[in-house]
């Protein structure tokens, strides 16, 4: 999992993909790689993000997009997914998870 902004401005880019829309870093929301982005089929759809023996349901807003440099196997979280799971924030911006469908 890495850290995205998903703010206006923020190192994210320009506004999600699956509603063109801007989002605030305290909501729970991700952009997956392009392979899990499976072309939108997941968008504004839910996903689970298990970190060490804590979990958090979050929404699937954009793509990480493997043209741009994101590796095929990305988690790309907003500040409260990593808040919400306890992530110490030494280990912010780049930690190992795994995660489902909700």
């Amino acid at each position: 999992m890495t850290i995205n902004s998903f703010e206006k401005g923020g190192d994210g880019g320009g506004p999600s993909e699956c509603d063109e829309q801007y989002h605030s870093n305290n909501e729970r929301i991700v952009a997956l790689s392009t392979r899990w982005y499976n072309n939108g089929h997941r968008c504004l759809k839910y996903i689970n993000i298990y970190y060490r023996n804590r979990s958090v349901r979050a929404k699937v807003v954009d793509e990480c997009d493997s043209n741009d440099g994101c590796n095929d196997d990305i988690v790309d979280a907003s500040n409260a997914v990593w808040v919400a799971l306890q992530v110490s924030r030494s280990e912010w911006g780049e930690t190992q998870i795994t995660w489902s469908d909700a």
